[in-house]
């Protein structure tokens, strides 16, 4: 995952993007050999050297100043968000040191935390959407068919973006499959970005290319938008419609964790839903204690000890 060929392919994706005359530019030539805009194009509306701007996208000029950026930015029509993830391309030797091998787990703040939200289902997620740890409504809304112990261990870990296009049933959790697909797509693009020498992630994204060309063919787009809150609709299989409310919450420091939550408008359908689902999650079926007890990262425990993951 080198970030000077994400680079080019970023910019190479956008230019064919540009349609000249959208641009302000006559075609000249009856006949273009792309679509899109060519390279002294975007050089003279960015207000740079046509070998520059060559040298930018080969990956080749690595000190490009922000006024520099921000003129290919707006001659491409970026976003906020496609042209933070431009800089992040183009300059990696600000980012960040590579993340250290040791998994990661939510602190015992943040577990103490969700186990306060008894109403809401909430999670906890590192950048790569690995969850590290969810309360018992959190398990029921997103992956009750899965073993609710499974974020506590590393190797196997549930991880939302791999569930997405690799699990049936947790996609047809979604009424907008298609939609989630492609906001989890760009989002992970500008994580990638940010984090070039992450080898978790890189791994991640190569497992998907493989094994989902759904994931593929997206990826190849190069999209790029991150969303911290919204609204999603889901058809659960045990409670129907709801439509839900969701807020990511940004845990302080480096870490890139963060804890996303769920909520239902009050006195609506979907509230009832979400109460029946919180009754169903706390019946005599489900322990509500197994898989939120142990805090890995310092090894104390809280209530109860964790039932051990069935054989997989």
């Amino acid at each position: 995952m080198g970030s000077t060929s994400e680079l080019g392919d970023f910019l190479r994706n956008r230019r064919g993007e540009v349609r000249p005359q959208d641009a302000g530019l006559t075609a000249h030539a009856p006949r273009r050999r792309v679509a899109g805009l060519r390279r002294e194009e975007l050089a003279m509306l960015a207000g740079v050297s046509v070998t520059y701007y060559t040298r930018l996208e080969q990956g080749r000029a690595t000190s490009a100043s922000d006024s520099v950026l921000d003129a290919i930015a707006r001659a491409l029509r970026l976003t906020d968000d496609e042209t933070a993830h431009l800089k992040d391309l183009a300059r990696p030797s600000a980012l960040r040191q590579p993340p250290g091998e040791r998994p990661e787990h939510a602190s015992r703040s943040a577990r103490q935390l969700l186990a306060a939200m008894t109403e809401v289902p909430a999670l906890v997620l590192d950048r790569r959407n690995d969850i590290l740890a969810w309360n018992p409504l959190g398990h029921a809304l997103i992956a009750g068919h899965l073993d609710r112990s499974g974020p506590d261990q590393p190797a196997t870990r549930p991880n939302l973006t791999r569930l997405l296009f690799l699990d049936e049933r947790f996609r047809t959790l979604y009424t907008d499959w298609n939609e989630e697909a492609q906001l989890a797509v760009a989002s992970l693009r500008l994580i990638a970005g940010r984090h070039p020498d992450d080898r978790r992630l890189a791994e991640l994204i190569g497992q998907l290319v493989i094994q989902s060309s759904e994931f593929a063919s997206r990826w190849a787009r190069h999209p790029v938008r991150t969303c911290t809150s919204g609204v999603k609709h889901f058809q659960h299989p045990q409670v129907g419609t709801m439509e839900l409310a969701f807020e990511n919450l940004h845990i302080p420091g480096d870490s890139g964790q963060r804890i996303i939550a769920y909520s239902a408008e009050p006195r609506t359908p979907s509230e009832a839903a979400l109460r029946l689902l919180g009754s169903l999650a706390a019946g005599p079926a489900a322990d509500t204690r197994r898989g939120c007890v142990e805090d890995p990262a310092d090894g104390a425990t809280s209530d109860a000890p964790a039932a051990p993951s069935p054989p997989r």
